[in-house]
Parts: C-alpha cells; structure tokens; sequence
C-alpha cells in the first residue's frame, strides 16, 4: 500500500510582488550588463574596459529604484500627473546616468580625443534607451497586474453573488417545509394526540439540526442527502402512515456524487402534496440515482396524477401551494453547475416524474490511495 505524496502547487510569479520586483530588477540589469560587456568584447577591447560597463549597470540599477519609488506615487496621481512627471523623470534619470558614465569613460581614457559633449550625448542616448525599455516595462507590468486584481475581485464578486443566490433559494425552502410541519403538529395537539406530535417534534428537530449544520451553499453526496431525505419523510409518515410508500434505488458508483444540500426534499414534498393528499389510497414514491456516462441521473417519481392540461398537476388549489418547489430546484442547479445539468418533468398516465443530470463530481474524501 503506498501512500501518496501531496504535490506542492506552485506560487504565481507575481504572487509575491516585491519578490518578483527584485528578481526581474537583478535579472534584467545582470542581462544588460552581460549584453553590453560581451559587446565589448567581441569588439576586441581589453577586459578593463569592462569596469565602465560595470559602473554603468551599477549606477542604472540604483537610478532605477529611486524611480521605482516615484513610480508608486506616481500611479496614484492623475493620468496627466503621471505620464508629464514620468517622461520628465526618464530624462533626468537618464542624463544623471549620461553624466556618470562620460566621466568614468573620460577619467579612464584620459588621451582620449572624443569631445566632451560627444561623449555626453552618446551616453545619454544609450541611458535613455535602457531606462525608458525599464520604464516601460515596469508600467506594463503594473497595468497588468491591475487587470488581473480587478479580474480577480470580478470574480469574487461573481462567487459571491451566486453563494448569496444559492443561499437564498436554500433558504427559501425552510419556511415552506416547517409551516407545512408544524401546521401537522398543531393539528395532533388539538386532538390531543401528544405521543405522535411529541414524535414529531423530534424528528423535525433532527432534520432542522442537520440543515443547520451544513451551509446553505455546500454540497453533500446523494448519500447523505439521501439520509436526510429519510428523516423528514419519517416526518411526514407520522401524518400519512401507509398512504405514503417511498423507496430509494441508489447505485453505489454514485453514492458519493455530490450534489446541492436539500435539492431533493423539495421534490419529494410536492409528489406527497399532489400524489399522496389527494388520493385515498396514497401513492408510491421513488428516488432513484444512476450513472450516466460521465454524469449522474437523479430520478424523483410519483403513481399520482401528471399535469393537466393547463400544464399544472390537479387537485390542489394554486393558493395552497407557493409555487417555489420546482423553479427553486431549476435555479438552484443553474447557479451549481451552469450548463453542465438538465432538468426534466415528465407526465404520464401513471404518474409524475422529475429528471435531473449533473456532473459526477466525486467526494474527494473518498478516494483512499492503494
């Protein structure tokens, strides 16, 4: 049995940006200084004139983060701000570079018969190149990096706004189920049937601890949602005994599927309120989940009436219903998996059926190494 090791994921570059500052400084001047003393190399002069070279490199790494530190206050300020006191701290910065490098130059080739201004403005064409190629690209990166927070907090704020709509369609639910609940339990206390409604009340209660311990926007697997979904038909079968007949058909590959808390109790308590209430004899009702290819096919059916007509299941007036059961299930998956799910109501002569498809996601608890 071997045991896996877990792979350290790597950090973005810029996860750390005053570490990704200093190493793209030290590279891209330790890459200038390389460039330029292989120039000079190759152009056969002597190795001693690379310590002008070196003084150079040394003297724009400094320049630079002096300007790195204008920069940042510099992006604070207003476009016209930034961009005038930017060009015009590229022009001193490379002129003081321009300076620096003519003198070191000048004092080490003293017979030398290039002119004083001549040497000036090669130097500074040379700095100027180096510090307005830094320059830009340090703007370029902050733009960038600007985009990519703001991309970020988008989508934030996207995650947000979906966890507060899950949240809020779960909740939804709630109040539905305990006033159809607790109206059961105040009807056995006015016949005085204390045993069943003391029964019942504490069937809720565990059934309401579990809601609360799950958050409104997590998964849990078809198992556990299954379990859940047994304590509160217990509940109801304190009102319809042996008019109500469930039955559950769980392939085991699926078990462990996740899936919205509470997605199926809704279903279920519209097949007992339009199959099971109406009819005498009470119906069958049946939860079924299955593989299908890569996703799992949730089936919830009832041997009571399909939809009429109109489109709507007979029998119970529109004002007792509050019209939330399936819209709520509909939305609720939109918002957990977009387009990667389906929904599905299907009528028939002997009965009522909701088709659900998500993805297979399996619970990563699981999955145990071999």
């Amino acid at each position: 049995m071997s045991v896996s090791v877990p792979r350290i994921k790597p950090q973005p570059f810029f996860a750390d940006k005053n570490r990704a500052f200093w190493n793209l400084q030290s590279l891209g001047w330790a890459g200038a200084f390389l460039l330029r003393g292989s120039s000079t190399i190759a152009n056969g002069q002597p190795l001693s004139s690379l310590v002008p070279v070196l003084i150079s490199t040394v003297t724009g790494y400094s320049v630079t983060l002096l300007i790195a530190v204008a920069f940042r206050f510099l992006l604070k300020q207003r476009p016209i701000i930034t961009w005038g006191v930017s060009i015009a701290t590229v022009v001193l910065a490379a002129a003081l570079v321009a300076f620096i490098d003519s003198w070191v130059f000048s004092t080490q080739n003293r017979g030398s018969e290039t002119a004083g201004l001549q040497l000036f403005l090669g130097a500074f064409y040379l700095s100027s190149t180096l510090i307005g190629a830094w320059c830009a690209l340090y703007y370029a990166i902050n733009f960038y990096l600007t985009v990519e927070e703001q991309a970020d907090q988008l989508l934030l704020l996207e995650n947000q706004a979906a966890n507060a709509q899950l949240a809020m369609l779960r909740y939804q639910l709630n109040p539905h189920f305990l006033f159809n609940t607790l109206n059961s339990i105040s009807t056995l206390v006015l016949l005085k049937q204390t045993d069943r409604a003391n029964a019942m009340l504490s069937r809720l209660s565990s059934f309401l601890r579990y809601t609360l311990i799950n958050e409104p926007t997590a998964q849990v697997t078809i198992e556990q949602e299954i379990e859940t979904l047994k304590l509160y038909l217990e509940i109801e079968k304190m009102r319809f005994e042996d008019r109500l007949r469930p039955s559950f058909s769980i392939d085991p590959a699926v078990a462990r599927a996740r899936l919205p808390s509470l997605l199926l109790q809704p279903l279920v308590e519209n097949a007992i309120k339009y199959a099971v209430t109406p009819k005498e004899e009470g119906a069958d009702i049946s939860v079924s989940a299955q593989p299908a290819g890569d996703n799992v096919r949730i089936v919830v059916s009832d041997t009571g009436p399909g939809l009429n007509e109109s489109g709507m299941r007979p029998h119970i007036p529109m004002s007792e219903g509050t019209g939330i059961g399936l819209p709520n299930i509909r939305d609720r998956l939109i918002q957990a998996f977009g387009e990667r799910q389906s929904f599905e109501t299907r009528s028939t002569a002997g009965g009522f059926s909701v088709i659900i498809e998500i993805p297979l996601n399996m619970d990563e608890t699981s999955k145990v190494a071999a």
